[in-house]
Order: structure tokens, then C-alpha cells, then sequence
């Protein structure tokens, strides 16, 4: 068990240096590259859904047990659908 997690923490470190170690030798248009990448990252998670994905659940319904209801009957196929 002990090996496991000495070699786990060992991989961890070898993938974090080749990360550190790639980014610190990267020329300076791919430093902007990423710089690039990031923002715009930063604004299809964060910007977009703030405005564009509201949040249905906590907008439509009062309490937690509406919520699960809800999401269990949209997940959960009737016995209709089967027609």
C-alpha cells in the first residue's frame, strides 16, 4: 500500500515538473497563445452561463424535495413512453 501511494505522489510530481518546466521554456507567442486560450475558457464557463443558463431549479421550484421530484421524473422513463 505504502509503494501505491509513494508511487502515485512520485507521478504526480514528474507530470507537475514536465508541466512546470514546459510552460517556463515556452516562447513568448506561446505564452500569449495560452494567455489567449485561457481567457477564453474563463469566458465560456464563467460569462456564458451566467447569462445564457439560468438556474431552472432554483427558479421553478420552492424547496429541495420539488427539485428531486422533478429531476427523477425527467430522468426516469413512464410507462407510456413504451406505446
Amino acid at each position: 500500500m505504502y509503494n501505491l501511494i509513494k508511487a502515485a505522489k512520485d507521478t504526480v510530481r514528474k507530470v507537475s515538473l514536465f508541466y512546470y518546466e514546459g510552460f517556463s521554456n515556452m516562447s513568448s507567442w506561446g505564452k500569449k497563445v495560452w494567455i489567449i486560450i485561457f481567457i477564453k475558457v474563463f469566458i465560456i464557463f464563467a460569462i456564458l452561463k451566467l447569462f445564457f443558463f439560468p438556474d431552472f431549479l432554483m427558479k421553478n421550484f420552492e424547496n429541495e424535495k420539488q427539485r428531486s421530484e422533478y429531476v427523477l421524473d425527467q430522468l426516469t422513463p413512464s410507462n407510456n413512453s413504451y406505446d
